[in-house]
């Protein structure tokens, strides 16, 4: 049985217009899967469904054997943990040690029991040093580990990545990736990522494209990258080091690493 399964879902913010159009996937169990497309292609409404800080109108999602519905919802928010875009939106503790608690306080979790869990997870995400640190002493990437920290403190085994590198520095961006990674292969969590970004999306298991809240496009990201007229149809664009390789092999057969070195080192000079 899929850890999550979306059947014919449909959600519109008012009646004109659907952000989501009979969307329907599957995701195991332990896989890493990122919902890409552009701004506006409906993935972040998707993380909103997939939470139920949305309803749908129409359609179903099964998360973990439980139907989204208002009777299962806070059951199933105790079983996905989500890391949203911004992170100074999501911290509501005064301090790291606070914020990984948050929501430990409310399921009433014994205060031994929380300061425990607090300790544990904060090492998981390499921020037991900085439990008593202000939001505005901690870098976005920080943050951002934070949030994850409370997500696993809460044992959450479904984790929802909502762009959640696209507001960081190049060196904060590799940071949450490598621990995403860590979080997947390690933790063996199961893993949403909403992201536009595909050299991000590379890494993961499964990629589903998005374009005005429908799937045109799924597959491993090796299937995926080899529809690059589907890809650029929907703004995305493949990453660098890929085109790069396609335009070396396009129109010869190069015969050795070196040759293979020089070309690659042309072209990107050309860019």
């Amino acid at each position: 049985m899929a850890k999550i399964s979306v059947e014919n879902l449909k959600f519109s913010y008012n009646s004109k217009d659907e952000a989501i159009k009979e969307l329907s996937f599957s995701i195991e169990e332990g896989k890493w899967v990122c919902v890409v497309g552009h701004n506006g292609s409906g993935k972040s409404t998707l993380a909103k469904l997939l939470i139920g800080l949305l309803k749908a109108d129409e359609g179903k999602i099964v998360i973990d054997g439980l139907e989204m519905n208002a009777e299962n919802v806070h059951d199933i928010r105790k079983k996905v943990g989500i890391v949203f875009q911004n992170p100074d939106n999501q911290f509501v503790g005064v301090t790291v040690k606070h914020d990984i608690a948050f929501g430990l306080e409310n399921q009433c979790v014994k205060q031994e029991k929380m300061v425990e869990l607090v300790e544990e997870f904060s090492k998981v995400v390499g921020m037991n040093e900085y439990l008593n640190k202000e939001p505005h002493q901690l870098s976005g990437g920080q943050k951002q580990r934070v949030a994850i920290a409370g997500a696993l403190a809460m044992n959450q085994d479904i984790m929802i990545f909502d762009e959640a590198t696209s507001m960081l520095d190049p060196e904060g961006t590799k940071e949450i990736t490598n621990f995403i990674v860590r979080l997947n292969k390690e933790l063996k969590k199961t893993i949403i990522a909403i992201t536009h970004d595909l050299e991000f999306a590379r890494r993961a298991d499964h990629i589903i494209v998005l374009n005005k809240g429908s799937v045109v496009l799924e597959g491993t990201p090796d299937d995926v990258f080899k529809h690059q007229d589907i890809l650029e149809q929907t703004d995305l664009d493949i990453p660098f080091g890929l085109k790069v390789y396609q335009q070396i092999i396009k129109d010869e057969v190069l015969k050795n690493k070196k040759e293979l070195v020089d070309k690659a080192w042309a072209y990107s000079l050309k860019k």
